[in-house]
């Protein structure tokens, strides 16, 4: 069995404060949804208790978690809570979200304008905004790669923005992309490192997995949620009216309906979305395109898990995977290939494997 290691860091410096003993340890790894990772730190005498006071400051601590000597998950310690039983037992319960949770925490307080530039130039220009400030620089790095998407953007300062709600929605609309702060090991220093990656959409690896059911596969979930669906949609942006004794009306794009779905016999089911900070029509039609698409199927993300082996780490997420099954469900066999979107790893403990769940898209 591999053993996995919870490192306490600085937030800031990302110096090594301690290494504690984690139970109930369980964290994902996700693209387009905050990681998080949860445990219980068992504080079984005066000295524990010391070291867990130094080391867990939520909002100033990094979390770091291995496995052998690969880095498997990595983020910020946001809530801690000390629990005493009745028998006097003492355990500190911590929650911990991913990088990009402090991007949840942070605001734009200049006004911002691109003009014709790189939407991953954007990006980038909002996370170095986020570092250059005095007590901001978490460490967070990236490439340079273009996305050879130009976007025009103007971010008020009026509207007091979070950085996180600017990147989603630049990556939201038409051509968008998708975003992620990976936890990594350097392969040349073995520095533990914070990556932006990029994508449109993010692809990892060179060669697909193939998992089977019966097999490596020991259980599946296979969710259907039409409560997110609607074939007719509209945004709602800005309001454009700078007359402030008038009444005020926001941009709105046109309305969409899904002619064919509605022929093919589904019911009119009614969408709608809001960008406050969005001021000009074509930007606006845009989201409502890229929403409007999104929204037309029922969501459907499976869940397979399986037993972890060398083939299967958090690096996974961007990958494919051909998945196969046959079952009463299947009596013909599943046979299709999907995109690893998030990973759930629960590490073995007493009467209890150690196993993954991948969560999927359609590839």
């Amino acid at each position: 069995m591999i053993p996995y290691r919870v490192l306490f860091c600085d937030l800031r410096t990302d110096q090594l404060l301690d290494v504690l003993p984690v139970q109930g340890l369980a964290f994902d790894d996700w693209i387009g949804k905050t990681p998080s990772m949860s445990g219980t730190i068992p504080v079984p005498n005066a000295q524990i208790a010391a070291r867990v006071r130094e080391a867990v400051q939520p909002g100033r601590t990094a979390v770091w978690v291995e496995r052998g000597r690969e880095i498997w998950w990595g983020g910020i310690l946001w809530t801690a809570r000390v629990n005493s039983s009745s028998r006097g037992e003492l355990t500190v319960q911590m929650q911990a979200a991913g990088w990009d949770s402090y991007l949840d925490h942070r605001m734009l307080y200049d006004t911002l304008t691109a003009t014709g530039v790189d939407q991953y130039d954007i990006v980038r220009t909002l996370i170095d905004y986020v570092q250059n400030t005095v007590g901001g620089d978490i460490g967070i790095t990236y490439d340079t790669a273009p996305s050879g998407v130009h976007r025009d953007r103007v971010y008020s300062r009026y509207d007091l923005p979070h950085i996180r709600d600017l990147i989603s929605q630049l990556g939201a609309v038409e051509g968008g992309f998708e975003w992620r702060i990976a936890s990594m090991r350097d392969p040349e220093t073995g520095s533990r490192v914070k990556r932006l990656q990029l994508g449109s959409p993010i692809r990892m690896g060179a060669s697909e997995i193939v998992l089977d059911h019966p097999g490596p596969v020991l259980a599946y979930g296979w969710p259907i949620d039409a409560t997110v669906t609607a074939n007719a949609w509209q945004s709602r942006g800005a309001s454009t009216n700078q007359n402030q004794a008038e009444a005020s009306v926001p941009l709105m794009s046109g309305l969409l309906v899904a002619d064919q779905d509605l022929a093919a016999g589904w019911p009119r089911l009614d969408g709608s979305s809001d960008y406050q900070t969005v001021v000009t029509q074509d930007v606006l039609d845009a989201h409502a395109r890229a929403d409007h698409a999104r929204a037309r199927d029922p969501l459907t993300i499976p869940e397979i898990t399986v037993h972890l082996d060398g083939t299967l780490s958090p690096a996974l997420l961007g990958a494919t995977i051909r998945l196969r099954i046959r079952d009463r469900w299947w009596p013909q066999g599943l046979d299709q290939r999907y995109r690893v979107i998030g990973m759930s790893v629960t590490p073995a403990e007493r009467g209890r494997a150690e196993t993954a769940q991948l969560h999927l898209e359609t590839a």
